[in-house]
C-alpha cells in the first residue's frame, strides 16, 4: 500500500486541525476575573464544539483549570468564557499572583491550537469603578459622606483611598477636589450654609508592595442641600424679629391713619343705637297691658316751682 507523500500529510494534518479561538481577552474589574472568547465554528462536525483553558503562574507549569486550586471547572465546557471570580465556592486567582490562561477548542477528537493570554497581575492591571453604596447627609455648613470600596482587599499591602469631587450647583464650572481619605467616612467642611452642592467620588487603589497605584471611575453626580450654621440660625432669627416689628408697626400705623382720616365716619358706627323706653318695650309684648296706668304709676307727682317776686312801689313824690 502506497504510504502518502509527506506534503499530503501537512494538508491532512491542516484539515484535521479546527481553527484556535479569537480574541481572548481577560476582565478584570472590581472584583472579577473573566477569560472569554469568540466561538470556533464547527464547520462540518456534528457535535458542539468544547473549549479546554490551563493556567500557571511565573514559575509553574500549565495546569488545567479543573476546579484545583481555583474551584472552577474550564475543561470541555461549550460556553465561550471561564469565570474566576471569587465565590463561596471559587477561591478565584490570588490578586497579587502572575497568571497566564491559555485556551483551545476540540471537536471530534480535533484540536486547535492553544491561544494564550498575555500574564496579568489583578491589583495591577484591575479597572477600579466608583465606590459602593454611598451615602450623604447634610450638616451644618458641611457634607458628612460615607461609603464602602469597590471590592474587599484581603492584602494588608493594599488600601483604598478616596477623592470628591464637589461644587456649587449655581457654578458647575467650577469645581474642587478634596483627598485623599483613607476612611469610610468624609467630612466636606467649610461650605456655605442654605447651598445646593454637587459631588462625586471616586477610589484609587494602592499597592505599596510595588508602589502601583490604579485610579477608579467617578460615581454618578448627586446634589444635597447644606443647613444653615449657628450664625445663620441666628441672623435668621434677627431677621425675622426686625421683619416682625416692622410689619406689626406698619400696620398699627395704617390703623392710626384711618382712624383719624375717618373718625366720623368711625364713630357713627361704633355710636350705640337709641333705645326705647322699658314700658314701650314691654308693651309691644303684651299689647294687652295698659300701659298709660303703668306710666301714671312709674310718674311721681312734682310740685309746682313758684318764684317769689316782690314789687316795690315807690310814691312819685319820693
Amino acid at each position: 500500500m502506497a504510504m502518502p507523500a509527506p506534503e499530503n500529510w501537512l494538508f491532512h494534518d491542516s484539515l484535521s486541525q479546527l481553527p484556535a479561538p479569537q480574541n481572548p481577552k481577560i476582565r478584570l474589574y472590581n472584583a472579577e476575573q473573566l477569560l472569554s472568547w469568540e466561538p470556533v465554528p464547527p464547520g462540518n462536525g456534528t457535535g458542539p464544539v468544547v473549549y479546554h483553558v490551563q493556567f500557571k503562574y511565573t514559575t509553574s507549569q500549565w495546569s488545567d483549570v479543573n476546579n484545583n486550586p481555583e474551584g472552577v471547572n474550564c475543561v470541555k465546557i461549550t460556553t465561550t468564557e471561564c469565570n474566576f471570580t471569587k465565590t463561596n465556592i471559587s477561591k478565584g486567582f490570588p490578586m497579587h499572583f502572575n497568571v497566564s490562561l491559555r485556551v483551545q477548542a476540540e471537536l471530534e477528537g480535533r484540536v486547535s491550537a492553544w491561544v494564550t493570554v498575555p500574564w496579568f497581575q489583578h491589583f495591577r492591571n484591575v479597572t477600579i469603578g466608583p465606590p459602593e453604596n454611598i451615602w450623604v447627609t447634610p450638616g451644618e455648613g458641611s457634607l458628612i459622606i460615607k461609603l464602602s470600596p469597590p471590592f474587599d482587599i484581603y492584602d494588608s499591602t493594599v488600601a483604598f483611598q478616596y477623592y470628591v469631587h464637589y461644587w456649587e450647583k449655581e457654578k458647575a464650572g467650577i469645581q474642587k477636589v478634596a483627598g485623599p481619605f483613607m476612611t469610610n467616612s468624609i467630612v466636606l467642611s467649610d461650605l456655605k450654609p442654605l447651598t445646593v452642592y454637587c459631588l462625586q467620588v471616586k477610589a484609587q487603589l494602592l499597592w505599596t508592595m510595588l508602589n502601583i497605584s490604579r485610579p477608579g471611575h467617578l460615581s454618578s453626580i448627586s446634589c444635597y442641600e447644606t443647613m444653615a450654621d449657628a450664625s445663620t440660625k441666628l441672623q435668621q432669627v434677627i431677621l425675622i424679629a426686625i421683619g416682625t416689628f416692622l410689619l406689626l408697626s406698619a400696620m398699627a400705623g395704617a390703623c392710626l391713619f384711618l382712624v383719624l382720616k375717618y373718625r366720623g365716619l368711625v364713630k357713627y358706627w361704633f355710636q350705640s343705637p337709641p333705645s326705647i323706653p322699658v314700658q314701650i318695650e314691654e308693651y309691644l309684648k303684651d299689647p294687652a297691658q295698659p300701659i298709660l296706668d303703668a306710666l301714671d304709676k312709674d310718674s311721681s307727682p312734682t310740685e309746682d316751682a313758684w318764684d317769689s317776686v316782690s314789687v316795690v312801689v315807690f310814691p312819685e313824690k319820693e
